[in-house]
């Protein structure tokens, strides 16, 4: 397949304080979710807002910042990629997600 590409960016709000862990071989990775708002004109003229709710994760030096400097809230821009992930259920069911993987990041407001 020729001419492939997998970027994504997106600013958004924190749902909730970054989840950091280590790896056995001590590599760091954060687990945070992220809010992305969308405003648009409705029907009626009004602007409802439309919120999708984003599982990220981050590896590696990135991850331990994000841990360190980030909160529930806080506003961020992210760079990263899109990851499918399957597994099967305790009942033997197929199942799938689409996480982002986040390769870099940048603070938004200025604390």
């Amino acid at each position: 397949m020729a001419g492939s590409l997998n970027r994504v960016f997106l600013m958004g709000n924190l749902t909730r304080d970054p989840e950091v862990r280590y790896t056995q071989n001590q590599n760091a990775v954060a687990n945070i979710g992220l809010a992305v708002n969308r405003t648009f004109k409705g029907a009626d003229a009004k602007q409802p807002d439309e919120t999708t709710f984003i599982d990220c994760e981050a590896w590696g030096r990135t991850a331990e910042v994000m841990g360190k400097y980030l909160a529930k809230g806080r506003p961020v821009f992210i760079e990263g990629r899109l990851k499918l992930d399957q597994w099967q259920d305790k009942d033997g069911s197929s199942r799938s997600k689409l996480r982002v993987v986040i390769e870099s990041f940048q603070f938004v407001d200025s604390r």
